[in-house]
């Protein structure tokens, strides 16, 4: 089945039955309004049995009836709005006699929220019947701008002790690219309510049928003294919520997803061994562990990802045949899109889901350790000079070994992980909404990137000497000579520009 996607942006009003609905013509803009267009349209909602969709503001849904029938998955964009994803219906998939949908839910809709609901099935949680009434709205050369839906809904819960209800709502929705003209809801609104609408009370038609929503499993803000486990559950809250927002993003191959999930994972992991004294419990151990293999099956695919674009910007003014490009920069793309199957197969895994379960079950109930009372602004200071004196002790080590040997390299991978935790924990300083670490920070970043493009130009000669043996043309010689000299360089210069800031910490 083929998915279509789009986003979603709504005003969503109650309404008494019946009531008329304004004219739209007074709407800036707007020179049309259609005749109702009335629609019957019956959903069945899908949601695990701890409603895991609903806690993150997802929908899933099986619908009948209507100019857009088929399964639909709703979920939080920027701005407000709603990115809506369908696939058309199997028209074998439901019940003839209750009508209740149970067929396998389309694995379209199932990859992207696969985070969420992890192992667990889904079932039917509400079913909600809608006599809808479409009023268009366009512009002077007839181009559809919105739609205003009447609708009288009628919903039964599907949970235990779920009960029948009816109401009438107003969903004023744009339409056009990118979810339509921002510009018109405020004007729609104070229409709308001038019309009889008042604020709806609840976010969706699910959530009004269900009941209160779960609570959102998002970073909550910090008290105005925080203690150190206040903070440190904070931002593991937040990196979680990042490992979890770009998961979908890896599995549909989006741009640059697969190194913003793999930060994400070494920043929860950075935190855990940083404030160590903060938490407990052999779980955070456990923790730390699964989210380095973890990172490390997303680096497969990331570092073919680096490797092809540097190829590519390195040939870009080169003359270089077909099979030099292909040995350079296709491989590394096959490289990449293997590393990727890989990397999905392990998030659809039952060790991955246990991994997200933990981190969230970690983060409901942590384990305090000895300094988990603590203020949050010392623990924080102490946790970013002792991570400080860990990469200078590091760096001390790595001047004691002569340049670019073996000895010398595996410093170097020393100093640039203990610059980057360094860097993650100071931060941290951010969500306190202090500033005394953004030095020690921006420095830190500053030597973790310029130890890795020592050491990325270092692996690129590596495979370039590689190359040179496989390829026969004296033109593509010429070729990967003019390239390793450059890489040599950025090497050198790296090195240069590390030095320069060295003592910087």
């Amino acid at each position: 089945m083929t998915a279509h996607e789009q986003i979603e942006i709504e005003l969503k009003f109650d309404v008494a039955a019946g009531r008329p609905i304004p004219d739209l013509t007074a709407l800036p803009g707007v020179a049309s309004a259609s005749e109702p267009i009335e629609e019957n349209l019956d959903a069945t909602y899908f949601d695990t049995e701890n409603l895991d969709l609903a806690d993150n503001r997802i929908t899933l849904r099986r619908r009948t009836g209507g100019h857009d029938e088929g399964w639909h998955l709703k979920r939080p964009a920027g701005a407000g709005g709603r990115r809506e994803r369908q696939v058309p219906l199997d028209p074998d998939d439901a019940d003839p006699a209750t009508g209740i949908a149970h067929a396998t839910v389309p694995a379209e809709l199932l990859e992207p929220v696969r985070v969420h609901v992890r192992g667990r099935s889904l079932s039917p949680v509400a079913v909600i019947g809608t006599r809808r009434q479409i009023t268009e709205a366009r512009g002077d050369d007839g181009l559809l701008l919105a739609v205003l839906c009447a609708d009288l809904v009628t919903a039964r819960s599907l949970l235990p002790g779920g009960t029948g209800q009816t109401w009438s709502e107003w969903e004023f929705e744009l339409v056009g690219e990118n979810g339509g003209d921002t510009d018109l809801l405020g004007p729609a609104e104070e229409l709308l309510r001038g019309a009889g609408a008042t604020t709806a009370s609840s976010a969706s038609k699910l959530a009004r049928t269900i009941g209160a929503m779960p609570g959102h499993r998002s970073t909550k803000p910090l008290p105005a003294k925080p203690t150190a486990l206040e903070l440190v559950i904070t931002e593991l809250s937040r990196h979680r919520d990042q490992l979890v927002e770009w998961d979908p993003a890896v599995r549909a191959d989006a741009d640059d997803a697969v190194h913003q999930m793999r930060v994400a994972t070494r920043r929860l992991r950075s935190v855990l061994r940083a404030f160590d004294s903060v938490l407990g419990g052999a779980a955070r151990d456990t923790i730390g562990d699964e989210l380095k293999e973890l990172a490390s099956v997303l680096g497969v695919a990331r570092d073919a990802e680096v490797t092809a674009q540097r190829y590519a910007e390195l040939l870009a003014d080169e003359n270089a045949s077909d099979a030099l490009r292909a040995a350079l920069v296709d491989e590394q793309n096959r490289r990449y899109r293997r590393g990727l199957r890989v990397a999905v197969t392990g998030m659809n895994s039952a060790r991955y889901f246990a991994l997200l379960d933990a981190i969230d079950e970690y983060l409901v109930d942590p384990v305090a350790g000895p300094d988990a009372e603590r203020p949050a602004k010392k623990a924080l200071r102490d946790a970013v000079d002792a991570s400080r004196r860990s990469v200078r002790k590091a760096q001390r080590r790595l001047a004691k070994h002569d340049r670019d040997t073996e000895e010398w390299t595996e410093q170097m991978h020393t100093v640039r992980k203990k610059a980057k935790r360094l860097r993650y924990i100071a931060e941290a300083g951010a969500t306190l909404g202090i500033s005394r670490h953004k030095q020690v920070g921006a420095t830190a970043k500053k030597i973790q990137s310029l130890l890795g493009d020592a050491n990325d130009a270092t692996l690129s000669r590596e495979l370039l000497a590689e190359v040179a043996t496989t390829l026969s043309s004296p033109t593509d010689a010429f070729v990967l000579g003019r390239l390793d000299a450059r890489e040599e360089e950025r090497h050198a210069e790296a090195l240069r520009r590390y030095d320069a800031i060295a003592d910087d910490l």
